[in-house]
C-alpha cells in the first residue's frame, strides 16, 4: 500500500476520534461548571488545556468566557482541533483515499460532514447544545460501525485502527491529567463532595460511568476510577485497552518480518514501564508526571509509525 494511502486512513480516523472526544469534552466542561459557584472561566480554561488548544485560544481570543470556549472547541474555523474542523479534515482525507473505503463508509463520512455543516454553520444556542453534541457523536459512531461491519481486515483496517486508538489513548490521558492537576483547587478538596463530583464527571466524559458502577459499586473513589481508566483492559477507552489494540494492529502490519518493528518496540516499552503496575504505584510516582510522560510517548509512537510506513511518500 502507498504511504499516502496509509497516511490518509490513519488521519481520517484520528480526526473522527478527535471530533467525538472534543464533543465529549464540551459536555464535561458544562457539567464541571455546574459544580462550581461564581465565575466559570477557570473551568473552561481547564477544558481548553485538556483539549491541547489553550495557547491558540489565548492568542486568538484572549479572555475566557463560556460562550467563547464552546464556540472555539465546537465550530471555530481558526481552531484546527474544533469539532467542525476535525470533521472537515476527516472528509478531506476520506476523499484522498476514496478507493480504500467501502461505499457504506464513504456515505457515513459524507453524512457526518453534511450534518456538521448544517448544525455548526451558525453559533449553537445553549438549549440546543446537548442535542447537537449527541448528533455529532452518533455520526462519528456510525462511521466506526460501518468500518467494523464492511472493511476487510488487512493493512487498510490496521492503519484506520492505529489512528483511532492513538487518538483515544491521548484523549483519556489528557482528561485524567486535567482533572487531577488543573481542576482540583487545593489539597483540602481531595475526598470532598466537589472532588467526587468531578471524578464522576470524568467517567461520564469517556462514557464509562455505567460500566464503572457495575464493576466497582457506588462507594468507589479516585484510585478505582484511575485504575479503570488506565489499567482495566475491558474498558474500550482505557489506556491499557488502547495499547492492546495498537499492539494487535502493529503485529498484523509486521507479519512476515523476522523482528519486531521500531514502533512495536516503542509500544512494548510503554506497556512494560507504564501499564504493568498497580494503581498505587502510579499515585506514588505522581499521576500528573505519569500522564505527562504517557502523552509524550504516544506522540513519539505516532511519529515512529509515520516514519516507519513512509506516510509522506
Amino acid at each position: 500500500m502507498l504511504g499516502k494511502t496509509a497516511n490518509g486512513l490513519f488521519w481520517l480516523f484520528r480526526y473522527l476520534e478527535r471530533a467525538e472526544n472534543t464533543a465529549r469534552l464540551i459536555e464535561t466542561g458544562q457539567r464541571i461548571a455546574l459544580t462550581r459557584l461564581g465565575d466559570s472561566a477557570s473551568e473552561w480554561r481547564s477544558v481548553l488545556q485538556s483539549a491541547g488548544v489553550w495557547p491558540a485560544f489565548e492568542a486568538a481570543k484572549g479572555e475566557v468566557t463560556k460562550e467563547a470556549a464552546i464556540n472555539w472547541l465546537l465550530r471555530d474555523r481558526g481552531n484546527s482541533s474544533s469539532v467542525y474542523s476535525c470533521i472537515c479534515a476527516a472528509r478531506q482525507n476520506a476523499r484522498l483515499v476514496r478507493t480504500a473505503l467501502t461505499g457504506d463508509m464513504w456515505e457515513a463520512i459524507n453524512s457526518a460532514y453534511m450534518n456538521a455543516q448544517e448544525n455548526l454553520g451558525r453559533q449553537v444556542a445553549e438549549r440546543d447544545l446537548p442535542g447537537c453534541l449527541r448528533t455529532l457523536r452518533q455520526n462519528t459512531s456510525l462511521v466506526r460501525g460501518m468500518t467494523h461491519g464492511t472493511m476487510l481486515r488487512g493493512e487498510r483496517y490496521d492503519f484506520a485502527r492505529l489512528g483511532t486508538f492513538l487518538e483515544r489513548a491521548d484523549n483519556t490521558a489528557r482528561i485524567l491529567d486535567v482533572k487531577y492537576y488543573v481542576l482540583l483547587p487545593s489539597a483540602r478538596a481531595v475526598g470532598s463532595a466537589l472532588d467526587n463530583v468531578q471524578w464522576e464527571t470524568i467517567l461520564r466524559s469517556v462514557a464509562a460511568r455505567g460500566g464503572f458502577r457495575m464493576e466497582y459499586g457506588a462507594d468507589s473513589g479516585p484510585r478505582d476510577i484511575t485504575h479503570f481508566l488506565i489499567l482495566d483492559q475491558r474498558l474500550p477507552r482505557s489506556l491499557a485497552f488502547c495499547a492492546a489494540q495498537l499492539q494487535e494492529n502493529l503485529r498484523s502490519l509486521n507479519a512476515g518480518n523476522a523482528h519486531p518493528s521500531d514502533a512495536m518496540k516503542k509500544l512494548d516499552f510503554i506497556n512494560r514501564k507504564y501499564l504493568a503496575h498497580e494503581v498505587d504505584a502510579i499515585f506514588d510516582y505522581g499521576l500528573h508526571e505519569y500522564i505527562t510522560e504517557i502523552i509524550a510517548l504516544l506522540a513519539d509512537l505516532a511519529q515512529e509509525i509515520e516514519r516507519e510506513y513512509r506516510f509522506y511518500e
